[in-house]
Order: structure tokens, then C-alpha cells, then sequence
């Protein structure tokens, strides 16, 4: 018989996907058969001709579950796919059944299954099922997945619980992520003591970490739709800081932090020889991951002779320095498949982090 638990949480940016990906390092230490579906995916990625959920897309990559990536993502909200739900195009109960099948095949394969929900608790609701819902439907007790301090904690939680309630759905864990190491004793603390109070069993994840919070150079790549060009070996190095090379060649090296990627504009010829030059020197080449070259002016031929044999990893783009800058900065890192330091980070932190005896006694 199949065990499974559905990953929820309070919004966004939680961390259901690292949790998930930790459980299954975890749970196949176990059991031999081990799966994984997110139920409702708004994010369409196609998979080897398979249009399915980002998230399960990366799992499925990760654990070698492309031959069940039909299953994976049973209902994914690509285009127009609400809008013909509303008008009747599809069947009010289709969304539904998909998905009770894909689980129902799922279990019949597999020994543990991770069930990932999209989202806060609502999500689904304009197709007529939500996560708690779907919790409810699939018999799958519940770990909700939370991030920030104690007050959005208690806040965000309790928001959420009164869904899942509302809806029958057994919530049997609050998992609190990305917490300050600084302050993950005291947070707990309060957290316990609040949660306690209402019978309801609290424990800490991941501590805030810049080697996931953080984006790579494919990452930024992907983002800004251009080529990385220069050390593809250096794809998937961290970026920590980003940097604006507004100021004078020295002044911007002097004050180079480790891992920054540097922005500077097309017609600053000085800085990108600078940087190129410096990036095969070892001390340098810590501290300068790669450049983003914006501006609509032709780099100079020698200038742009001495970047590419440099190897530097640049992206170039014709829009402005600013645009630039504000979608790098306000970007939200996710985890990919070729990024292997992450992935391997995880891994290695998850058995620290948890104790999988417990979380296993929880699934049903």
C-alpha cells in the first residue's frame, strides 16, 4: 500500500518544491519506489513532448520519473485553460477526476508518494478545486510549508489552516523555511509555544540560504531570454551580489564582492576590457562571475575581440542599464535541473534538517 503527503503552503516563494525534492532524497533511502505529482500546475513547461507542471518537470528530471511525467501534472493551467473552464469548454468535474486518476495510477506504482500543491491554500479555486480540497480528496495528511519570522508566520498559517479546515483536510504539520540562523532558536521558541496552544505540531526546515536564494548565470540567462555566452562550464555558478558599473574601472574592481555579476553599459569600452582581463586572474576571478552588457551601441571590434577570448561569461542585451537592473534584482531564483550545487546542497542539508521517521509516521 502507497503512503503519500500533500506539501501545501501559505504562498509563494515557501519553498514546497525544495522541501518536496528533500522528502524524496529522503524518502527513497526507504522505500523503493518512490513518486511524486503536483496536481495543479500553473507553470507550462513541455517535457520531452509532454506538457506538464515547471516544478514536476524539474523532480521528474532530477529523480529519472520521465516515464511517468503524464501523471505528474494532470491538470496544468496553460493558456486560455481557466477562461474555457468558466464558459463550460471543459467539463466542471474534469479537473477533478484527472486528477483522482493520476494519483490513483501513481499509487498503484509506487510505495510513498509526494503530492505537491501550487500555491497558497486557494489556489484551484477557479477551477473548482483547490488545494485543501484536493488534500481532502486524495486522503493525503498534510504539511504546510511556511517562510518569514514568527508574526507573517502565525499570520499566513492561520489564513491558510482556516481553509483547510473549512474543507475537512488534515493538517498535521507546520513546517516553518528560510529562517535567519541567527534567530531560528527564538523563532521556533515562539512559534511552538503559539502553535502548541492549538494543538497544532510546528517544525523548522531550511535556514535561510544564499546558495538557493540566490540565482545562477543560466538562471539569469533564462531570464532575461538571451544567450550566455563566454565558459559555459560556469553556467550554473552562483551569483551573490550584482553590481552597477556606473563608477571609474578602478573604483568598480576595488569594490568587487565575491560572485558579482557586473552590469556595465556597451559604450563603456575601459571597463569591459578591465574585467575581462582580470577574470582569468584566480583572486578576480572569485569575486567577478560573469558581466550583462546593455545599450543599444556597438561594443568596439577590439573591445569585443578581448572579451570573447578572455571566456568571461557575459549575456548581451539591448536594453537599458536600468531595465536591466530592476529585472535582476527584483527576479526570485528557482531551482533547475542543471543546477547541480543547488540540487546536491539540498540533499545534503535535508538529512541534517530532518527526521524523516517522523515526517514518514505523518504520511498516510
Amino acid at each position: 500500500m502507497c503512503k503519500k503527503i500533500f506539501i501545501a503552503a501559505t504562498g509563494q516563494h515557501c519553498g514546497k518544491t525544495t522541501i518536496s525534492l528533500s522528502l524524496i532524497h529522503l524518502a527513497k533511502k526507504k522505500y523503493a519506489r518512490v513518486g511524486f505529482i503536483k496536481p495543479i500546475g500553473p507553470k507550462l513547461f513541455v517535457f520531452d513532448g509532454v506538457q506538464m507542471d515547471m516544478d514536476a518537470a524539474l523532480i521528474a528530471s532530477i529523480y529519472g520519473l520521465e516515464e511517468d511525467r503524464a501523471l505528474m501534472s494532470p491538470v496544468v493551467l496553460g493558456r486560455g485553460y481557466t477562461k474555457k473552464y468558466l464558459s463550460g469548454e471543459i467539463p466542471a468535474e474534469l479537473p477533478l477526476e484527472s486528477i483522482r486518476q493520476a494519483c490513483k495510477e501513481l499509487e498503484a506504482k509506487n510505495d510513498f508518494l509526494i503530492i505537491e500543491g501550487s500555491g497558497h491554500g486557494g489556489v484551484g479555486s477557479v477551477i473548482g478545486i483547490n488545494n485543501a480540497q484536493i488534500a481532502r480528496e486524495l486522503d493525503a495528511p498534510v504539511i504546510m510549508v511556511a517562510s518569514g519570522g514568527i508574526g507573517c508566520v502565525i499570520d499566513s498559517v492561520e489564513l491558510n489552516l482556516s481553509l483547510f479546515k473549512q474543507e475537512g483536510a488534515d493538517v498535521r504539520l507546520i513546517l516553518v523555511n528560510k529562517l535567519l540562523p541567527e534567530k531560528r532558536a527564538e523563532a521556533l521558541h515562539y512559534l511552538q509555544q503559539y502553535f502548541q496552544s492549538r494543538r497544532q505540531t510546528l517544525a523548522g526546515a531550511f535556514d535561510y540560504s544564499t546558495i538557493l536564494a540566490n540565482p545562477t548565470l543560466i538562471d539569469l540567462s533564462n531570464l532575461l531570454k538571451l544567450p550566455l555566452n563566454g565558459d559555459q562550464q560556469a553556467k550554473s555558478r552562483i551569483i551573490n551580489h550584482i553590481q552597477l558599473g556606473a563608477a571609474s574601472s578602478q573604483r568598480v574592481i576595488d569594490t568587487l564582492q565575491d560572485s558579482t555579476l557586473l552590469i556595465t553599459t556597451s559604450s563603456r569600452d575601459e571597463l569591459i576590457v578591465t574585467a575581462s582581463a582580470l577574470y582569468n586572474i584566480p583572486a578576480y576571478r572569485r569575486k567577478l562571475a560573469g558581466l550583462v552588457i546593455p545599450g543599444i551601441a556597438p561594443i568596439s571590434a577590439i573591445s569585443q575581440k578581448i572579451l570573447d577570448d578572455s571566456n568571461i561569461p557575459y549575456i548581451r542585451t539591448t536594453q537599458t542599464t536600468a531595465e536591466v537592473f530592476i529585472t535582476l534584482t527584483e527576479h526570485v531564483s528557482k531551482i533547475t535541473a542543471d543546477d547541480q550545487e543547488k540540487i546536491s546542497h539540498i540533499k545534503s542539508s535535508a538529512e541534517r534538517v530532518f527526521d524523516f521517521s517522523a515526517i514518514d509516521a505523518l504520511a498516510k
